[in-house]
């Protein structure tokens, strides 16, 4: 059957439209809801006297929604979401956000007006279109950034100087070339205290023993034994 919208009735038409639906769908939902008008031969004449006046209004509201498209357009929205690596955000701003950053600006717009394909979950600026009047659109700027904290601590990094990130960050081959060099002092004093060690015992060994000394003293008393006796003798 063929219906005039009165209204405008989602994923079928807009406002004095004519459309063919189907009889259940036309006399149990459409015309009962005052959301379509049947058309038939008998009313076919008071359906275009009723397009042509419908057309005039939606041509004075269409106009009237001129200045609220301008007015749109020249809105930019901002939000701050904390965002972690590929500046992928914590969270997404979804059409709801959008509605209400726009009803706090004194725009009342509805959420299914808000045609955002999927919520934004990167950091960045978006275009998001809105439907005003029908094929009417008007688009605002969505512009999603770091908070405060997060740039400050971003730049307080950078802030360090070179020098201290290089020691914060030693490659591993250089920390062991570092580790071996306070090392080797180590090693040269153990050394050092060997080879002293060493001399000493070298000095003990070459240096006569209590039982050597005793022999030699027995040797000399001997030979001055022996000698006092030839002189006696001569």
């Amino acid at each position: 059957m063929k219906v005039i919208l009165k209204q405008d009735v989602e994923n079928l038409g807009s406002k004095g439209d004519i459309v063919n639906v189907a009889p259940g769908f036309g006399r149990n939902y459409l015309i009962p809801k005052t959301l379509a008008l049947e058309v038939t031969s008998s009313n076919m004449k008071m359906i275009e006297i009723e397009r042509r006046a419908l057309k005039k209004r939606l041509e004075k509201e269409r106009q009237s929604f001129e200045g609220l498209i301008q007015k749109i357009n020249q809105v930019a929205l901002t939000f701050k979401r904390k965002s972690g690596e590929k500046d992928m955000i914590f969270g997404s701003v979804s059409s709801s956000d959008i509605k209400d950053a726009l009803h706090e600006l004194g725009f009342e717009i509805d959420k299914k007006k808000i045609l955002l394909e999927e919520p934004i979950k990167r950091l960045g600026n978006y275009s998001v279109p809105i439907k005003i009047f029908q094929e009417d659109r008007a688009e605002i700027k969505v512009e999603v950034l770091k908070p405060e904290e997060e740039i400050e601590e971003e730049k307080e990094e950078e802030g360090i100087p070179e020098e201290k990130k290089e020691e914060e960050e030693i490659p591993e081959e250089k920390q062991e070339e570092i580790e071996g060099e306070n090392v080797k002092p180590e090693i040269e004093v153990q050394a050092g205290e060997e080879k002293e060690m060493q001399e000493e015992k070298k000095e003990k060994e070459e240096m006569p023993s209590d039982e050597e000394e005793k022999a030699a003293s027995e040797e000399e008393k001997r030979f001055f034994f022996n000698y006092s006796s030839i002189e006696f003798n001569i």
